[in-house]
């Protein structure tokens, strides 16, 4: 039966997380509004930045302003009440102390990351209530039933079958499914909140794939056997003065691999956001241009690419989490595989008495 056990270590990873550098001199998030009256026909960094709002169709709920600044906290309901307060300001580098002291830390609730707690929580709901219809009987004693437990069955055996059970040990795969299944339903999801028009593609962001990056990196270093170490820095039947080429080659190798997760993820989503909000755009761009008329009539064309560019990303959402998924799958099974090199030794001796 699926668990979702693993779901809390990460909710409690991600729980303070903040899609900004977290030591600055300032925050980068501010309130936009001033600037509203000399914003381009559309602003598409705008779209995929991350901000102090949190916006819906009809408004804009702005978020709170927690800020570790001069040796104490600071708590604000929002970005305008920090500034009333006569400490901070909002410049083009985002928010700041009016006496030129740094912002230490600052841990503020940003648009990003309400969607990242909205995956998390989508995942472990769907996980909860999957694992309640399991252990009552459907799925485990007879056929799943209902709609959602067959999804859900499609999905979790997919993880199961063709990427842990693929690229783990036979005798391993099994404790990694469920983190692995909560890294590519939570993916998905922040992925597909990217297609709504007024929400923002929480994985647009580097610090949020970066953290998802670096959750994948301890669960594989923490779980590597001794041979995995070994050959990071001993490198068994090598010779030894060829280590010192090799072994700073595997330990930068330890991290160059959630580097490229993280960037991979990241790229993909925030050019396909940018894309979509560009051709959109061009509508606004030709109406001020050329004029309404022609501006609507060209609508129509880059209104139907767009739609025809959601179906793709929408496919490229669960293509990237799974992605992601795979290659997490990859370096864990290389990290707990187990090497066998009394064979490995006995091969070198049998080639040197050949010789």
């Amino acid at each position: 039966m699926p668990s979702g056990k693993i779901i809390f270590p990460l909710v409690i990873v991600l729980l303070h997380l903040i899609s900004t550098p977290l030591f600055a001199e300032g925050s980068d998030l501010s309130s936009t509004d001033a600037a509203e009256a000399s914003d381009p026909p559309i602003d598409v960094m705008g779209k995929v930045s991350n901000h102090d709002y949190f916006e819906l169709p009809w408004t804009k709920v702005y978020l709170p302003r927690i800020l570790w600044s001069g040796g104490e906290w600071k708590f604000y309901s929002n970005t305008k009440e920090a500034t009333e307060s006569g400490l901070f300001q909002v410049t083009e580098a985002g928010l700041v102390r009016t006496d030129g002291e740094a912002i230490t830390l600052d841990l503020s609730i940003t648009s990003h990351l309400i969607y990242v707690w909205f995956g998390l929580l989508l995942t472990f709901i769907i996980t909860w209530l999957a694992g309640r219809q399991y252990r009552a009987g459907p799925g485990r004693v007879s056929e799943p039933r209902g709609a959602f437990q067959n999804i859900f069955e499609v999905f979790f055996t997919f993880i199961r079958d063709q990427i842990a059970k693929e690229f783990i040990p036979a005798d391993k795969y099994r404790k990694f499914v469920p983190f692995l299944f909560t890294m590519f339903m939570t993916i998905a999801f922040l992925n597909l909140f990217g297609l709504l028009p007024w929400a923002a593609a929480a994985t647009a962001n580097l610090t949020v794939t970066a953290t998802l990056a670096i959750i994948t990196f301890f669960v594989t270093q923490l779980n590597g056997t001794r041979d995995h170490w070994a050959h990071v820095f001993v490198f068994p039947g090598v010779p030894a003065w060829s280590r010192i080429i090799l072994t700073p080659v595997e330990i930068l190798g330890l991290f160059t691999k959630p580097f490229a997760l993280a960037i991979r993820l990241f790229a993909n989503m925030l050019s396909g956001k940018i894309m979509i909000v560009s051709i959109l755009g061009l509508v606004f761009v030709f109406t001020e241009m050329f004029g309404a008329w022609v501006g609507v009539s060209s609508g129509v064309f880059w209104v139907l690419l767009t739609t025809a560019l959601y179906f793709l990303k929408a496919l490229v959402a669960f293509i990237q989490a799974y992605v992601f998924t795979l290659l997490s799958a990859v370096f864990i099974g290389m990290a707990v595989e187990e090497h066998h090199h009394e064979h490995d030794e006995t091969s070198v001796a049998h080639a040197k008495d050949v010789n």
